[in-house]
Order: C-alpha cells, then sequence, then structure tokens
C-alpha cells in the first residue's frame, strides 16, 4: 500500500482510523435502532387495565362542564385520528 508519507502508518494515523472507525460504527447502529423503533411504533398506547377508554374521560369532562362544545370537539377528533393535529390553547 502507498500513503501520503511513502512509509507505514503512524501511531496518529491508527488513531485517527480507529476513532473513524468506532464513530461509524455508532452512526450506523443509531440509525437502524431509530428506523426500527419509527417502524414498529404504534399510535395507540396500551390503556391500562380498570381506567375508562379516552373517549370516555373526554365526555365525562364535558358533561361535568369542564370543557366547552368547541374544546370537546376539537379533542375528540385528536382523539379519533393520529393525533397529528393538536389544537392550541
Amino acid at each position: 500500500m502507498t500513503y501520503w508519507n511513502h512509509h507505514d502508518m503512524s501511531g496518529w494515523d491508527w488513531f485517527a482510523m480507529s476513532i473513524g472507525s468506532v464513530l461509524l460504527w455508532a452512526l450506523l447502529v443509531t440509525v437502524a435502532v431509530l428506523l426500527i423503533r419509527n417502524l414498529s411504533h404504534t399510535s395507540q398506547r396500551p390503556q391500562p387495565l380498570g381506567s375508562p377508554p379516552p373517549e370516555q374521560v373526554l365526555a365525562d369532562r364535558f358533561a361535568h362542564g369542564e370543557i366547552d362544545e368547541e374544546e370537546y370537539r376539537n379533542r375528540l377528533a385528536v382523539l379519533r385520528t393520529d393525533g397529528s393535529r393538536l389544537t392550541e390553547h
């Protein structure tokens, strides 16, 4: 192999190559983990046993007068979609 300095690799060259390899593998593993997490992500979270569904909690808050009709409808729409439509308060 021919190197720029026409000699064997020095200690700094080995060090730089080692760090570069570690960083490359760390980047590849991070991308793989993020990709797997993103693809396996479900929009619905598991609901604890014995707790009412979110729509029921929202209906109860509306029935008790804690929220008005507009807020109830907005929040219900968000619950029934993927959650990407958030309302401003």
